[in-house]
């Protein structure tokens, strides 16, 4: 199923010790394979969910760990399953930890799942050292964007450490990367507020070489004309011709403040 297995020992040792789980935290691990991180887990953390899609390794997980305690395998698609659910069920008293060798080809969807759920404090992942890279860019950067803006607007993104092709099997064609996310502490917008501000980037970023006035353009075009866009880009202190990948966070959060407020004020 896509999924490239852990074979040095060493990667599940430092991954879990550098995200600093103890008996006080419960994990959700993404995608257990054949079970090298599951083990490492279980030593260190207090209780631990591991979710595996593949039908045909469950057997074979659930062998291996035989006689851990703090372990349960659950067959199912982290992209269907009620997390909150899950995790309230499994881990109660604890807090909510991810960590995940993800199959490289849901990283997003999974990671925009694990994200959006808002109840993990941590979330620990290998992936494409690409990905990593991406996820952590600065504005202004060819590898910024609107998954960027994503990550860093809900979480604290941090590469750990690098691991190389021939600690997996099969061998993949590029490097990967360990990340850790941590939750930010509080929502900085109400929900209405919040996906005005992911419209605004997912407009800024849908064409990325356009200007920003333009860019907004064709979204908000039937509702904001473009002479009043270009005022209010000039409002939050950018010129015109600027293009919307060189700016950070909070400049989109004052864009989309603008133009929410614009929205209302033409509806009153």
């Amino acid at each position: 199923m896509g999924q490239n297995f852990l074979i040095d020992a060493n990667i599940p040792e430092k991954l879990v010790r550098l995200a600093g789980f103890d008996e006080s935290c419960g994990v959700l691990e993404v995608g257990p394979g054949l079970g090298a991180l599951t083990l490492e887990l279980c030593r260190k953390a207090g209780r631990v969910t591991a979710v595996e899609l593949d039908k045909r390794l469950i057997p074979i997980l659930r062998d291996k760990l035989a006689g851990v305690s703090n372990i349960e395998v659950v067959q199912g698609d982290i992209l269907k399953l009620d997390l909150k659910k899950l995790v309230s069920e499994k881990m109660q008293g604890m807090s909510y930890h991810v960590c995940a060798n993800l199959p490289y080809s849901i990283t997003t969807p999974a990671l925009t799942t694990l994200i959006g759920a808002g109840i993990f404090k941590t979330i620990t992942v290998m992936v494409q050292r690409e990905v990593a890279r991406r996820m952590c860019a600065e504005p202004g950067s060819s590898e910024y964007g609107a998954f960027t803006v994503y990550v860093n607007w809900h979480t604290e993104p941090e590469t750990l450490f690098d691991v190389p092709p021939d600690c997996f099997m099969p061998r993949p064609g590029v490097y990967s990367s360990i990340l850790r996310m941590k939750t930010r502490a509080q929502k900085r917008l109400g929900p209405e507020d919040e996906a005005m501000l992911f419209r605004v980037v997912r407009a800024a970023f849908g064409q990325r070489r356009k200007t920003l006035v333009n860019a907004l353009n064709a979204v908000f075009g039937n509702e904001i004309e473009k002479e009043e866009m270009a005022e209010l880009v000039s409002k939050c202190g950018y010129d015109t011709r600027t293009r919307g990948e060189t700016l950070g966070i909070d400049g989109f959060a004052q864009l989309s403040a603008c133009i929410m407020k614009k929205l209302q004020v033409d509806k009153s």
